[in-house]
């Protein structure tokens, strides 16, 4: 679809991936923020997304504590400073392989592979869309129970992902990141996610 056409008629999901697809290397900051009844405020971590090749998703906090996790062919390496090393099999840690199964996928703009392991809604206009995936496979639907990506236009701003049990996390992208380190409480951080703040 033309980008024109798109404009006038509301996205779906095919175009909102063919609009995200990037090449390899891709790299995207991010802003992870994560809210709990134990926490007196939401923890905030920053750091940035690589994907060095088509097989292997790079996730790199930076703040407030350093730590590397890498995913690539079916296993997961966890590197934080003064720390050994850990290594373990994707199966062991479901939301690891729906992180690099979605995230793969976004970012290669690749329809079908989200599609054998989600269900796709998409809502909205092309300037401001949600796109909801819903697990297919009843393990991962029993832990997690939605994720749902916000953006505008080529955008990805935000995935917000919401377990079966306990408080949904956001991860802020792009411009939405930038703003995110300026922004106050935990309603300003969701009315970014959401495309209501200012970035």
């Amino acid at each position: 679809m033309a980008p024109s056409a798109w404009a006038q008629a509301g996205p779906d999901s095919d175009a909102i991936l063919r609009a995200l697809a990037r090449p390899v290397p891709a790299t995207t900051p991010f802003v992870e923020v994560r809210d709990s009844p134990m926490l007196k405020a939401p923890l905030r971590l920053s750091g940035e997304y690589r994907r060095p090749d088509a097989d292997t998703l790079v996730r790199e906090v930076r703040a407030p504590y350093a730590e590397t996790t890498t995913i690539r062919g079916g296993e997961a390496t966890i590197a934080r400073a003064g720390k050994p090393e850990r290594r373990f099999a994707l199966s062991r840690a479901p939301e690891l392989a729906a992180l690099q199964t979605s995230f793969g996928a976004l970012l290669s703009g690749d329809a079908g592979a989200l599609r054998r392991h989600y269900i796709l809604d998409a809502q909205g206009t092309r300037e401001r869309w949600a796109l909801r995936l819903a697990p297919r496979d009843p393990k991962l639907a029993a832990r997690l129970r939605e994720i749902l990506l916000h953006g505008r236009g080529d955008e990805l701003r935000c995935i917000e992902t919401t377990p079966a049990r306990g408080e949904a996390q956001r991860t802020l992208m792009a411009a939405a990141a930038e703003a995110a380190t300026r922004a106050g409480d935990a309603a300003d951080i969701a009315a970014l996610c959401r495309g209501d703040g200012d970035a």
